[in-house]
């Protein structure tokens, strides 16, 4: 792997890793901050929200336009950017959310976990469909991360931070139902881990199949596609979780802030 590709592969490492935070938040803080959650899923929703309409659907419709010419480009930018879309869309619709991964988990749902031992076969379901689930999310995730990153590292470094954010929630709905199944923290980490995992294999699976026939073209279609994963995932995931885990105010400020910064971001390094 060269030095281009494993800068992209090590951001969307970091940010499939950020689950095991909530793994450690879950067993050693002493509450949950709703409103730094609120804050930072709002803030990542701004930044991927952002990223997605001025910068990622802006080099997709240029790509397009230079190869295809105008009207054929804007046509084919949204038709891809809409199939991004779809995309998760249909994930969400496949894959079963049991226990609903998206919904607010906090460390008092540690005391609810104490109170439900004696139905350890369904806190288990639980916590594995939950990591079923959130691994099958985050694959995608891993590939909007790498392929931002390969184009502009300073995008993917923006990206990758708001997706480990989005992924911290993620790793305490995960290690709560499985840590009460079994009582064994090591069990939790372990399966927190690997739904974390699917992100990087995300990017591997890009590296070696769309490496080989990467062109102008080829690039514009999975500029598009990630543009539409990431709407999505701010619309669908990070604004409500954002919602559920703070006052409506926190979610909007965290969202306007993340708008700023990465448009600050983009003037500074443009």
């Amino acid at each position: 792997m060269n030095s281009k590709i494993l800068l992209p592969f090590l951001l969307s490492l970091f940010a499939g890793l950020a689950t095991i935070i909530g793994f450690f938040i879950t067993f050693f803080a002493k509450s949950t901050n709703r409103k730094l959650l609120s804050f930072s899923l709002g803030l990542s929703a701004g930044v991927m929200i952002y990223v997605a309409f001025v910068e990622i659907f802006g080099e997709a419709r240029e790509i397009f336009t230079n190869n295809l010419g105008e009207r054929q480009g804007l046509l084919w930018t949204v038709v891809f950017f809409f199939a991004g879309m779809g995309l998760i869309a249909l994930i969400d619709y496949l894959v079963p959310s049991f226990g609903n991964p998206h919904e607010a988990h906090s460390i008092e749902d540690m005391e609810l976990g104490e109170r439900c031992c004696r139905q350890k076969p369904k806190l288990m379901k639980m916590g594995v469909m939950t990591a079923v689930a959130i691994a099958i999310h985050n694959f995608p995730e891993g590939i909007a991360t790498f392929m931002a990153a390969l184009d502009n590292p300073a995008l993917g470094i923006s990206i990758a931070t708001a997706i480990a954010i989005h992924n911290i929630p993620e790793g305490i709905a995960v290690s709560i139902p499985i840590y009460y199944a079994t009582g064994s923290r090591r069990k939790a980490f372990g399966i927190t881990l690997l739904s974390g995992l699917a992100e990087p294999l995300g990017a591997l699976l890009t590296y070696l199949i769309l490496m080989p026939f990467l062109s102008p073209v080829v690039m514009g279609c999975v500029f598009a596609v990630v543009a539409g994963i990431m709407v999505f995932i701010s619309v669908d995931e990070l604004l409500p979780g954002a919602h559920e885990y703070g006052e409506h105010h926190v979610a909007i400020y965290g969202l306007i802030s993340g708008m700023a910064i990465m448009a600050l971001s983009l003037i500074l390094f443009a």
